[in-house]
């Protein structure tokens, strides 16, 4: 099935992507009542049709707003191809991504630069037309508030969103896959990361004590708390690790670095139990993660 039902009014929307390994990985959240309908990060351009075709099954004729918590193409790509669809959405954005969707060229060339072939795979970001996006620190709707959370840290322009009893996350507490061997879960820290900036985020986060939390990678987490605590641990430990090997270790960095939190790291450690397709999907973002913490060091000596 492409979508999980949460509650009579909140779906999980699975956006499997046609690489290896990228099943479970990506997700879009939707809303839908007879008084608002929204929609959560409508992922990348490729999976746009697969989004549709579960948007026409779930009976959605309208989107009142499209909210994205950062533009990272495989969060935001796609958002201008669902605004040709649902023309009356509103997109809500932080203030500094506004300009690179509206004017996508340079989004473009930097995901390219660093994804390569993922992005292409990806599909290109579509533009969104200026008039269609804003930033809003708080939306007023007939079932109540969408609260805007400025979360930076895995980006400077994400944010997180508060409805009801939800707090729709991004990628603030990084990564989470479920399997039949437990939990896996890693930081999502790609160049240009601080880690003072991303601590600050999950402090605020956890200071808001969500009931539950509605993952971009990926699914429902109903013990917040605990999950926030652990990202942050887990953060500072990935940090120190790093900080530890670039000093006193020898030979290729990234690989001995990851070598070491599957060790040290418990969420990390459950790597080895993956099926081997999310295995090569996580080693590559794993070291897209310590590349970040890296430069963050090197900037601090």
């Amino acid at each position: 099935m492409a979508y999980e039902c949460i509650s009579d009014k909140l779906f999980l929307i699975d956006l499997d992507q046609k690489v290896t390994g990228f099943r479970k990985f990506i997700s879009s959240w939707l809303y839908k009542s007879t008084s608002i309908s929204f929609l959560v990060d409508p992922g990348p351009s490729s999976s746009i049709n697969r989004l549709l075709e579960t948007l026409e099954t779930l009976d959605v004729k309208y989107l009142d707003y499209i909210l994205l918590t950062h533009i990272h193409i495989d969060h935001a790509g796609g958002a201008g191809a669902l605004l040709k669809k649902f023309p009356d959405a509103m997109v809500i954005c932080h203030p500094k991504g506004i300009d690179h969707l509206v004017e996508q060229k340079k989004l473009w060339e930097g995901s390219l630069k660093v994804l390569g072939d993922i992005a292409r795979a990806y599909g290109e970001v579509i533009p969104i037309p200026p008039e269609r996006i804003v930033s809003k620190e708080l939306l007023e709707t007939d079932e109540g508030r969408i609260i805007t959370i400025p979360t930076p840290g895995h980006a400077i322009h994400h944010q997180c969103f508060g409805f009801k009893d939800w707090l729709f996350a991004g990628e603030v507490a990084g990564v989470r896959h479920l399997s039949d061997h437990g939990v896996y879960a890693r930081p999502a820290t790609p160049p240009v990361f601080k880690l003072e900036t991303s601590l600050s985020s999950l402090d605020r986060v956890i200071g808001l004590n969500p009931k539950t939390l509605c993952l971009g990678h990926y699914g429902l987490v109903e013990n917040p708390e605990s999950f926030l605590r652990q990202a942050r641990e887990q953060l500072i430990l990935w940090v120190e690790t790093a900080k530890l090997e670039m000093k006193t270790g020898t030979g290729d960095l990234i690989p001995r670095i990851m070598q070491k939190l599957i060790l040290a790291d418990k969420p990390t450690a459950a790597f080895n139990q993956l099926e081997k397709d999310i295995q090569q999907r996580e080693e590559y973002f794993i070291g897209n993660s310590i590349k970040g913490m890296l430069h963050y060091l090197q900037k601090q000596t």
